[in-house]
């Protein structure tokens, strides 16, 4: 099977520092494979080397085919990227951004600005195209960014944390763009620190740690490797909560955490929740709600990474970096 890329072995070290120690990624045409991990893991530097702007230490990188060292210049004629924050230029208008990365991919100048006419309007920013990108919210900015990365019509996407910053409205609207994006047949790498974000997106998850893969699947997957269900409740009176919480913790064997008037426990006996109601009932205690659900993503990643996050400073991602060769050809933002 051919992917749209796929990495095999992906070494990379900063001095003392492995960001990536042996690294297998792979996507199939058409999908999104989101890619998670606590700060530091490795994902920015496995989006750049699949980018063709940094080399390897050993391992291999293919995207569409191409080896991204043998055949940066291929590679960056199929793909676009978008960083972690926006890089338009802000000092022109939203039109002119995309004319200008249109012109540098080799369009004709009225091939760019009907590229850029249509990006417009596909990103509801036709309205703000002749305004300097100075003066667009970040929402604005995000989404131009997005569409310049799409000036070359790339078949491979990479969305590095997309949504960073962005209110809730402005997240769902980018959402939506990379359904569209995946259903016209583009295929995405997403890395993001949202977790209902790469839930909701991905068709594959691959979580990586100190620079490896410690777990691969779609969300379902992923989520029943955690043995244990959540069970949630809510007393109906709020004054009741301390004894809920004993009756609680004496059937489990566990305390339950507390958030405000709401219980959580994680239980492995589907017969618990019917001995609290029971013992509840017997002590006069009407709850509000009760409910046991699934694990969610964010407790399968916690349960996966041992809740490890290494800060920024500690991040080989935030290493300066030397591109693989000088030119950037085909790849925008």
């Amino acid at each position: 099977m051919r992917y749209a890329f796929e990495t095999e072995g992906l070494v990379k070290r900063y001095g003392k520092v492995t960001a990536l120690d042996g690294l297998d990624l792979r996507a199939s045409p058409g999908t999104v494979l989101g890619v998670l991990g606590p700060n530091g893991a490795g994902k920015t530097t496995a989006v750049r080397i699949l980018a063709s702007l940094i080399r390897p230490d050993s391992g291999t990188a293919r995207v569409g085919g191409y080896d991204v060292l043998r055949y940066p210049h291929e590679v960056r004629r199929i793909i676009g990227l978008t960083g972690q924050y926006a890089s338009v230029d802000l000092g022109l208008t939203g039109s002119q951004n995309l004319v200008m990365v249109g012109c540098l991919l080799g369009m004709t100048r009225a091939a760019a600005r009907r590229r850029a006419a249509d990006l417009l309007d596909r990103f509801d920013l036709a309205h703000a195209g002749g305004r300097k990108a100075s003066t667009y919210s970040g929402g604005m900015r995000r989404r131009l960014d997005l569409a310049v990365s799409l000036v070359g019509d790339p078949a491979v996407l990479y969305l590095d944390e997309p949504t960073t910053g962005l209110d809730p409205q402005s997240r769902f609207e980018l959402w939506d763009i990379v359904r569209d994006l995946v259903a016209g047949g583009s295929t995405v790498l997403l890395t993001t620190q949202y977790l209902d974000e790469v839930d909701r997106l991905s068709d594959d998850i691959v979580v990586i740690d100190q620079g490896v893969a410690i777990a691969s699947g779609t969300p379902t997957e992923l989520k029943s490797k955690i043995d244990q269900q959540t069970l949630e409740l809510i007393p109906a009176d709020a004054t009741t909560v301390d004894r809920c919480t004993a009756i609680v913790a004496e059937l489990a064997g566990t305390k339950p955490i507390r958030e405000g008037e709401r219980l959580v426990l994680q239980v492995n006996d589907t017969g618990l929740p019917a001995a609290v109601l029971r013992r509840l009932d017997e002590a006069g205690i009407s709850l509000a709600s009760l409910a046991l659900r699934q694990p969610s993503l964010d407790e399968v990643f916690l349960s996966l990474t041992g809740g490890r996050s290494r800060t920024a400073m500690d991040s080989p991602d935030t290493e300066n970096t030397r591109p693989v060769q000088d030119s950037t050809e085909g790849v925008a933002a």
